[in-house]
């Protein structure tokens, strides 16, 4: 099976090092993968701000830059999500890209959902010798709705032990531009993410989203914390 790879912003400019594990656990799984260059972002953060003549310019970019009738997968319900339920509104008026919006929402998935419901692969031979906890992303279970199959990829690691955290489904802090208009607001959420985290003995946060972990981690790291974060991805390429 040939599909499409989407990286998103976040991890593209900040986590360059969880890209390349997604590809090396795509590659485990069998597929074939195609990456366009040309690709850049899909629009949410200007939707998300109400920039909707940006978030329409880069969702046609998106849409031109995935011509293909297959899967794309990337490593963030966030985006994925957004292009599945939002990109109809950007096209309403617009009939011709309305219906590539239509091809967009069958064909894009979140990598652990597409792992788990679509290759029906789940178990990478990886091993991780630590205590995690895991962090249901807003995105992730209630706009893309996953909740499970993330968990299911993480209890085939071995050597990896899951404590679930109280409020594992309450929102970080990050909300795209709501950390940065509600600062008092969104740091109080943090803490209190760290801290569930914290109670459980994790010494990790595990996430589906590079932009929750990259909120977590700026509050882990001011705060001087003994705990730490990671996506997933970089946990099943571990083998």
């Amino acid at each position: 099976m040939t599909i499409d790879l989407f990286i998103p912003c976040f991890i593209d400019q900040l986590f360059p090092e969880t890209a390349w594990n997604v590809v090396k656990i795509l590659k485990r799984s069998g597929v074939t993968i195609n990456y366009n260059t040309n690709q850049t972002c899909c629009g949410q953060p200007a939707f998300n701000s109400g920039d909707t003549k940006n978030a329409r310019k880069l969702a046609k970019k998106f849409i031109n830059d995935f011509p293909e009738d297959r899967p794309i997968v990337v490593p963030s319900a966030s985006c994925a999500g957004f292009i599945r339920n939002h990109y109809r509104t950007l096209f309403k008026d617009d009939n011709k890209y309305l219906q590539e919006s239509e091809r967009l929402e069958k064909n894009i998935f979140e990598l652990t959902d597409f792992l788990v419901n679509h290759l029906k692969f789940t178990d990478f031979n990886a091993e991780f010798n630590h205590r995690i906890t895991y962090h249901d992303a807003c995105s992730a279970l209630r706009e893309y709705g996953i909740r499970n199959e993330p968990r299911l990829l993480l209890s085939k690691v071995k050597g990896l032990q899951l404590a679930e955290m109280n409020d594992s489904d309450v929102c970080c802090g990050f909300g795209g531009t709501f950390m940065v208009k509600f600062v008092p607001i969104s740091t109080a959420m943090v803490e209190q993410k760290v801290q569930n985290a914290m109670n459980t003995g994790a010494e990790y946060i595990v996430s589906t989203e590079s932009s929750c972990l990259l909120n977590i981690d700026s509050y882990i790291r001011k705060q001087k914390l003994p705990i730490k974060v990671k996506h997933i991805a970089d946990i099943l390429a571990n083998f």
